[in-house]
C-alpha cells in the first residue's frame, strides 16, 4: 500500500521539525543568565594591571573582542549586530560589579557565539584582557 505522503515530503517535513527543535533549544540556553560557578568567582587576578600590561592586552581586545564587543567596549563591533546573544556591554556597571573570576571564567569557557579563549589565548593573556576590559569601563 503507498503512503499518503510522498517521502520526499515526509523528509522535508522531518528536518524542518529537527532544525526547530535544535534552534528554540539554543535560543533558550541562551536566554538564560550566565553565571560563573562560586570556585571561579573567587579567583583574583593574578596579573597586575600596569601600562604595559593594558598595551599588550588592547592589542590583543582589538584583534579578539573588538569585532564583537566594539573597539570602546559598548557591545557595538561590526558582527554585533548579527549575534545572538547580543555582545555584552563592557563598560556596563553590571559587568563594573562581576568579580574578575567570574569574567576570566566567561572568557576562558565561552558561550554561543563567543569562542572558548582558553584554547586560544595564553591563561597570562586572558587576565590581562580581564585588566583591559577594567580600563574600558574606568575610562567611559
Amino acid at each position: 500500500m503507498k503512503s499518503p505522503f510522498p517521502k520526499s515530503i515526509f523528509l522535508g517535513l522531518l528536518v524542518a521539525v529537527a532544525i526547530t527543535a535544535l534552534t528554540s533549544s539554543v535560543a533558550c540556553a541562551q536566554s538564560k543568565p550566565w553565571i560563573a560557578p562560586a570556585v571561579a568567582q573567587a579567583m583574583k587576578n593574578p596579573v597586575a594591571s600596569t601600562p604595559d600590561v593594558l598595551k599588550a592586552a588592547k592589542t590583543l581586545y582589538i584583534t579578539n573582542c573588538a569585532p564583537c564587543h566594539g573597539e570602546k567596549g559598548k557591545g557595538d563591533g561590526p558582527a554585533a549586530a548579527s549575534l545572538t546573544p547580543h555582545p555584552a556591554d563592557h563598560t556596563s556597571a553590571a559587568l563594573r560589579n562581576e568579580p574578575d573570576g567570574s569574567l576570566f571564567w566567561k572568557l576562558s569557557e565561552g558561550r554561543t557565539p563567543m569562542p572558548q579563549y582558553k584554547k586560544i589565548l595564553t591563561e597570562t593573556q586572558r587576565w590581562q584582557l580581564i585588566d583591559y576590559i577594567r580600563s574600558l569601563s574606568k575610562s567611559k
